[in-house]
């Protein structure tokens, strides 16, 4: 639930809409129902989702990849938050990071050997000849508040993470991809982001 500035903190983020489609004449109860379906979340509360949603789709994920042998592959380590989430979960399970850049917290470092620098649109390119058809498992989380810069990042992912995945790989991603011979899959329960993707390889 999210705060309302009306309906106080029991209040469900649903799909928006556009204001013309409310019933201007309707009841309480529906005027609570459509006024939920058109409110816009703040960028707080946007942030708020979109970590729920990683945290629950992760923990999703991780269930789904138990009996799967294959590394695991973060895309944009950031302060390291998730990367640390993934390695307490996944004991013993290779994970390897690519990012640009190291600017995480000390403590959330990957080991040299599992970090892969350099631009996406360079390295996951290339890690087709290390990787082909290995990784089970793919955080993407390297959107920005740049719509123009997400749209050339979902590109470069789209393009290349299908050479890596292994058959019936889970895919996480904060931007919408196109991944041939994937299909979407619904967001786990308790997800109320509209703005997350889930995707299984075939």
């Amino acid at each position: 639930m999210i705060f309302h500035p009306k309906y106080g903190n029991d209040f469900p983020i649903r799909k928006l809409v556009r204001l013309s489609e409310i019933d201007e004449n309707a009841g309480e109860s529906n005027e609570r129902r459509n006024v939920a379906v058109a409110y816009e979340p703040t960028r707080l509360e946007r942030l708020l989702l979109r970590l729920e949603a990683q945290h629950k789709s992760l923990n999703w994920a991780f269930g789904e990849i138990r009996d799967k042998p294959g590394p695991v592959f973060e895309l944009g380590l950031g302060h390291g938050r998730t990367y640390d989430h993934m390695r307490r979960h996944l004991p013993g399970r290779e994970i390897f990071v690519f990012d640009r850049e190291i600017d995480c917290f000390p403590d959330c470092t990957p080991p040299a050997e599992d970090f892969i620098l350099g631009k996406l649109s360079d390295t996951l390119p290339e890690a087709r000849h290390r990787f082909a058809g290995k990784a089970v498992l793919v955080n993407s989380d390297v959107g920005t508040y740049d719509e123009a810069l997400n749209g050339e990042m979902a590109d470069v992912v789209s393009a290349a993470l299908p050479a890596l995945l292994a058959p019936g790989a889970i895919v996480l991603s904060d931007l919408p991809l196109t991944l041939p011979d994937a299909s979407a899959l619904p967001l786990p329960p308790g997800v109320r982001s509209v703005r997350y993707f889930v995707y299984r390889a075939a």
